[in-house]
């Protein structure tokens, strides 16, 4: 029973911090984008960034 609360806990949580981030491509999530340290973006991220925010 306490393996089963603490991974519905988790899952909550995953999910609830998921809810905070901004969507992947909106004017928000580049303005979070830019203040980030290049060396820490994601490939993704990097892709992402230059179809939504630079072109």
């Amino acid at each position: 029973m306490k393996k089963l609360t603490l991974v519905l806990m988790l899952a909550f949580t995953g999910a609830f911090l998921t809810a905070c981030e901004p969507e992947m491509g909106s004017k928000e999530w580049c303005e979070q984008l830019k203040e980030k340290p290049k060396g820490d973006w994601s490939a993704n991220e990097a892709a992402e960034f230059a179809k939504s925010c630079v072109l």
